[in-house]
C-alpha cells in the first residue's frame, strides 16, 4: 500500500561537504529537488549557472551575500531569514560573509512555461475528519 503521506528525514538526504565550504542534504524526487544548504563562515561558491532548471532559496537563518552578472556588471544583495531568492537564468554565486554560518533551502525544478498560478491556488479542497 503506498503511503499517503512521507516525511523524509535529514538523515534520509544525500550528505555532501563541498570544498567551498558548502554543506547540503540533497533530497531528488521525480519533478523536482530540494536541498537544505549550509554555507559556512567565509564560505563562497563557484559562479555557475542553469540552463534548463529554476532554482529557488529561502534563506532560514543567517545573512547569504547573492552575486549575479547582469549587462556586464556584477550585482550584489544580501538575503536574510525568510527572503526568497529567485536565481532565474543568471550566471550566479552564493557566499557566506558573516562569522555565523548561513542556512537556506533551495528549490529546483524545470519549469515549463504553463503558468499554473490559478490551478495552485484553488486546489485546496476540504475534507471531513477521520
Amino acid at each position: 500500500m503506498e503511503e499517503k503521506l512521507l516525511i523524509d528525514r535529514r538523515r534520509d538526504g544525500i550528505h555532501v561537504v563541498k570544498d567551498n565550504r558548502t554543506v547540503v542534504d540533497y533530497f531528488i524526487y521525480p519533478e523536482y529537488e530540494i536541498h537544505l544548504n549550509c554555507l559556512l563562515a567565509g564560505a563562497v561558491q563557484e559562479w555557475h549557472f542553469h540552463s534548463e532548471i529554476e532554482e529557488v532559496l529561502v534563506v532560514t537563518k543567517g545573512v547569504l551575500t547573492c552575486k549575479w552578472k547582469e549587462d556586464g556588471v556584477v550585482r550584489t544583495a544580501r538575503a536574510k531569514e525568510k527572503d526568497i531568492v529567485r536565481v532565474q537564468n543568471s550566471v550566479h554565486t552564493f557566499q557566506n560573509d558573516t562569522e555565523e554560518d548561513t542556512e537556506f533551502i533551495v528549490f529546483r525544478f524545470v519549469p515549463d512555461g504553463m503558468d499554473k498560478r490559478e490551478k495552485i491556488k484553488n486546489d485546496k479542497q476540504l475534507a471531513g475528519e477521520g
